[in-house]
């Protein structure tokens, strides 16, 4: 069922290294998009702009085009243009949805009924407030807008893993929807771009499941249309804790300096996911046949279940240092272990 009228994004962030993680999820969304017919658009999100380095975002398009990876068009820079998320804040505030927050955290932590989990974000209770009416329009804008977000069931509907209740008033509370810095906070942000660039499909990693629900609720306000959902389950280090930017040996630079290949990281993708029956090194084209929509589904699924943990085995077969990858617990693969074009000497 290929449409060249649905389109997904790849949208790093070039304020750090990315790791074999995000090289995942970027593969997954890129196969199934060139299955589907889908196409990309490349979205370098680059509003925190106090850390994003000299040259980041040359290297973040380098190191994804050394994984195989291609895009439609010219990539887009969200800090090239601000304009459109102007409009997006203008048009919240002129409905009474804003106001402007001048709490410190502390204050916040102090007032709110709960932690949301283990992120450490603080919910903004409704107690902390301005008094209403707000102003209809903004009147200063490096300085914090927060949009109101009274407690409501929201249904998120992920293509995988199937329907999840998030409630973001109870969760975070009020949002925070443009920054001191003067750019829009992420929420806001991606929610104008998906719309703006026709983004149809969002393929993303697990913990941005609450995200969904918090995006949703702003495009309703902004009366704008929101993506279809597809949240990859993340990867855990072996200390126990989801990859991340701070883990350097997972880095996707520091993995193709020390002898990685494209071809070995997608095959130990795809075999992460019970795409392959055996780890071994495949073109990444190759996985546009893997990620047939069933195999992927029941993937990710297991995962969900239970995390993919990355040992030292598996980034040493990546880097080519050994032949196999012991995983005796790893559950069969229902999946084929061959795909046409899939196998690459070497590597």
């Amino acid at each position: 069922m290929a449409s060249t009228a649905r389109a997904t994004r790849l949208a790093p962030t070039p304020s750090g290294a990315l790791h074999l993680g995000n090289a995942r999820t970027f593969l997954v969304n890129w196969a199934m998009a060139r299955r589907a017919g889908w196409r990309i658009v490349l979205r370098l999100e680059d509003l925190d702009h106090e850390r994003v380095r000299p040259g980041a975002h040359a290297a973040t398009i380098a190191e994804l085009a050394a994984i195989g990876l291609d895009w439609d068009g010219a990539p887009e820079i969200q800090s090239a243009d601000l304009a459109h998320y102007r409009a997006a804040l203008s048009a919240l505030a002129a409905k009474g949805l804003v106001f402007a927050c001048t709490r410190s955290r502390r204050e916040i932590r102090l007032a709110a009924s709960a932690p949301h989990q283990d992120d450490g974000e603080t919910r903004y209770d409704p107690s902390l407030r301005p008094p209403e009416p707000w102003p209809r329009a903004i009147a200063s804008w490096p300085e914090n807008h927060r949009l109101r977000l009274d407690p409501a069931p929201e249904m998120v509907v992920d293509g995988w893993s199937g329907r999840h209740e998030f409630d973001p008033g109870l969760e975070c509370g009020d949002l925070v929807v443009w920054t001191r810095l003067d750019v829009p906070a992420y929420q806001l942000a991606v929610v104008v771009d998906d719309a703006r660039q026709g983004v149809t499909d969002v393929v993303r990693g697990d913990d941005l499941l609450a995200s969904a629900a918090r995006q949703q609720v702003i495009a309703r306000h902004l009366g704008l249309p929101h993506a279809d959902w597809w949240h990859l389950p993340l990867l855990d280090g072996t200390d126990g804790k989801r990859l991340a930017k701070r883990n350097g040996a997972h880095g996707l630079g520091e993995l193709l300096a020390a002898g990685a290949t494209k071809e070995r990281i997608a095959g130990w993708c795809a075999w992460s996911l019970g795409l392959l029956g055996e780890a071994r090194p495949v073109a990444p084209a190759a996985l546009v046949e893997l990620v047939e929509p069933s195999a992927l589904a029941r993937g990710v699924l297991r995962e969900r279940a239970a995390r993919r943990v990355v040992t030292d085995a598996d980034l040493a077969w990546i880097r080519g240092e050994r032949a196999t990858i012991p995983d005796p617990g790893a559950p069969a693969s229902n999946a084929s272990t061959s795909a046409p074009g899939a196998s690459v000497d070497g590597a």
